[in-house]
């Protein structure tokens, strides 16, 4: 059985002071568990305060993006290797707000998803379509094409190192989610694109959830047999909402 995982996406919210009572009310809640495993992804001004705050505990941290290069003149950017100075263990590519607001291209997602792996970071990479893209049927051929930009480039094997997490961008801070049953039939879908080159990786691969997940939803969506974990943005904000939902990956 593969072990939920629990990743809190921060985006661009936080201070010092709300940062360090939302990490301390976490570390004091979350003890390790053979069930689930619990993140939490902050901007990059806070990575020394998670390392600070979380030391020791059973949460790990990680980066919102990383750049596809490990050192060079590239001004405003962060690399694989400076997140691994702060003891980071995740990094997220390819999320929907980077590919919409920034450009981020499916050759950049699959080029940061193959920094990450080389200094040993577990890349978390994102896929999904928008809410016109689902109304017109054409949900698969855009997971196929993220995903299989990810494959083409660095092969099935290197999936065995990172993480997907679908979001149904049509979910993200709308107020709609998908149902269990969406969820679980793109799941399902990306497995199988994974699948179709190695049936090993595909099998152990985890793969989150990541439109809206709330502690109203979560235990519905964790019970769902391809859905292994959740990628959460709004309620990753809340210790209580944050804790209930990685309870809720425990139960599971």
């Amino acid at each position: 059985m593969r072990r939920k995982l629990v990743v809190g996406n921060w985006k661009m919210h936080g201070n010092l002071a709300s940062n360090a009572r939302l990490l301390d009310a976490l570390k004091a809640a979350l003890a390790a568990a053979p069930e689930a495993a619990y993140a939490v992804c902050v901007p990059y001004p806070y990575l020394p305060q998670a390392a600070e705050r979380l030391h020791g505990s059973a949460i790990a941290w990680g980066a919102q993006d990383v750049s596809e290069h490990d050192a060079g003149a590239y001004t405003g950017e962060v690399s694989a290797p400076m997140l691994k100075d702060f003891g980071c263990l995740y990094a997220i590519v390819g999320h929907s707000e980077r590919r919409a607001l920034f450009g981020d291209t499916d050759r950049a997602v699959a080029a940061k998803f193959a920094a990450a792996l080389r200094n040993d970071l577990t890349p978390i990479v994102c896929v999904g379509e928008t809410l016109e893209q689902r109304e017109q049927g054409e949900m698969e051929a855009v997971l196929a094409r993220q995903v299989g930009a990810v494959l083409d480039a660095e092969g099935a094997d290197a999936m065995a190192r990172g993480v997907i997490a679908y979001e149904p961008v049509w979910a993200i801070g709308t107020g709609r989610t998908a149902t269990p049953a969406q969820a679980q039939s793109a799941h399902e879908f990306v497995r199988g694109l994974v699948s179709a080159r190695n049936d090993a990786v595909a099998a152990r691969l985890c793969i989150l959830y990541g439109g809206s997940m709330k502690p109203t939803n979560a235990e519905e969506l964790f019970a769902m047999p391809d859905v292994d974990g959740g990628l959460i943005g709004g309620a990753s904000l809340v210790a209580d909402d944050f804790l209930t939902i990685c309870r809720a990956a425990g139960k599971a």
